[in-house]
């Protein structure tokens, strides 16, 4: 397997995020070295709080929250996903599979032997987070989650996977404009949702340089429609670095990414995401089968206005007869940045008891 290792330099400019990075080496079935990195701040003796990322992020969404959650004396350990951030990145779209990831972050895991958790997982850090759940369940105190969830979609109508099937094949080319406005459709309840995230999987895979700082942006602060298209126009003709509307914020989610072969991660993980069937449903009904019997503490904290998750959260309360549900937030898709005041006293106050 070939591995790239993003410089330490491509970091040095970021706003706020000042944490000393911690890096953990770990073997890939194959044999090949993968280096993933963590950081680990607050109070030692605090407790503490495993939060992770998906996809196309890192570690530093939870800037935001980490100051908040340290004055409340919870020390947070927040890892690069393998593919993302300061971690190692695997160049094949193979590397990125399902069980490859929940097999690296069981084994950084362990090897960093953390116990006494509680787990905040969003986005694939609820996929992957909550199967180490189940693999690990000693290793776990309490368990919360938002917009995410553990896909099991044994029956899906053929009719569904072939459609999907021939629309990843096609030629049509899509734009984040025209990919954004089929998303956003996920939770109209008119048609099966893997139709609609169809459209994140394709832009994702056939976007061979795609533009993860404008697409963090578009979901992370308000963007003009222009200014989307305007970006783009310049990301294509790879000239982004000298785009008028790079922020402080795109640069932080293009930092670990010199070229476009460091985004294999971000490209490649749409499509593994089992939301029809595949090679994960087994283990997904392993771990479901797990969660419907678990009498540690469970929340769900959902946006509650992100039309790629909101129908995941039904699905997440049917699944943990014992979780308990907090009132919806808002902040769409990645609301650990739009909304990390009240994500944080959300997850204080569980932490702390106030949820029991």
């Amino acid at each position: 397997m070939k591995v790239l290792r993003t410089p330490d330099r491509y970091f040095k400019n970021i706003k706020n995020y000042p944490f000393r990075p911690i890096y953990t080496n770990i073997s890939d079935k194959s044999g090949t070295e993968l280096r993933i990195h963590h950081i680990d701040e607050g109070p030692k003796n605090g407790p503490i709080l495993l939060a992770m990322h998906g996809q196309p992020v890192w570690s530093y969404l939870y800037s935001k929250m980490i100051p908040i959650l340290n004055d409340a004396g919870i020390r947070v350990i927040a890892p690069d996903l393998v593919g993302y951030g300061k971690s190692d990145k695997p160049s094949l779209r193979e590397n990125y599979s399902y069980q490859n990831q929940v097999d690296w972050m069981n084994q950084w895991m362990v090897k960093n032997n953390l116990e006494n958790l509680t787990f905040f997982g969003q986005d694939w850090g609820g996929l992957i987070g909550l199967r180490m759940i189940a693999d690990h369940p000693n290793r776990f105190m309490k368990i919360s989650i938002g917009n995410t969830g553990l896909p099991y979609l044994p029956n899906t109508p053929k009719e569904v996977i072939d459609e999907i099937n021939e629309f990843r094949k096609s030629k049509l080319r899509l734009t984040p404009l025209t990919m954004i406005r089929e998303v956003r459709k996920m939770d109209s309840g008119k048609t099966h949702p893997a139709l609609k995230f169809m459209y994140w999987q394709k832009f994702c895979w056939d976007s061979k340089n795609l533009p993860v700082g404008l697409l963090n942006s578009t979901m992370m602060e308000y963007k003009p429609k222009n200014e989307i298209r305007n970006h783009y126009i310049l990301h294509i003709l790879g000239l982004s670095k000298i785009s008028p509307y790079m922020n402080h914020l795109m640069k932080a989610y293009e930092a670990p990414f010199p070229s476009p072969a460091f985004k294999m991660g971000c490209r490649a993980m749409p499509s593994h995401v089992p939301i029809i069937p595949d090679q994960s449903l087994e283990a997904q009904k392993k771990a479901r089968e797990f969660f419907s019997k678990t009498n540690k503490p469970f929340l769900s904290v959902f946006a509650g206005n992100d039309p790629v998750t909101n129908d995941m959260e039904k699905d997440v309360l049917k699944m943990v007869p014992n979780a308990i549900k907090a009132p919806h937030i808002g902040g769409g898709h990645f609301f650990q940045w739009t909304k990390p005041k009240e994500l944080s006293k959300v997850l204080i106050d569980f932490i702390k008891n106030k949820y029991d």
